[in-house]
């Protein structure tokens, strides 16, 4: 689900090959080994559809979740990142979505993250910088 084109492009700030199979391994293999992250795998219907996830990022703890396109629209990531939210009580959280992404925007939004600012970063999805939307969970 993390190599889908589509959902690559709109994520944007993804890995440098999203086909790197060894990279993404070991990847996994440091966030299952962290003490920091906390990694969930989102299921619906017992298939995994997606994971949420929070981590530390430049002294702030940060909020992530991926969702496979089959089961966009459904209200599966808004729903995942408000059951982190319950389970995580850490405040504040932040989080980042490109700008252009108006499906995570909106996933944030509804589970009360506000936006706090924009920058423009180096997206490897789009090989380009692009900007980026900053938001805050309180």
């Amino acid at each position: 689900m993390m190599r889908d084109p589509e959902a690559v492009r709109m994520a944007a700030f993804t890995a440098a090959d999203p086909d790197d199979r060894g990279a993404f391994n070991a990847h996994l293999t440091t966030i299952w080994s962290s003490p920091t992250i906390s990694y969930f795998a989102i299921l619906t219907d017992d298939l995994l559809v997606g994971t949420v996830a929070t981590f530390p990022m430049e002294g702030d703890r940060e909020v992530t979740y991926w969702v496979d396109r089959a089961f966009w629209g459904r209200g599966i990531a808004s729903r995942a990142l408000g059951l982190l939210l319950q389970a995580d009580v850490t405040r504040p959280l932040t989080a980042r979505a490109a700008s252009a992404n108006s499906r995570s925007i909106a996933v944030l939004t509804k589970n009360g993250f506000v936006e706090t600012g924009r920058e423009t970063s180096f997206a490897e999805a789009a090989g380009a910088e692009i900007e980026e939307t900053i938001f805050v969970l309180t």
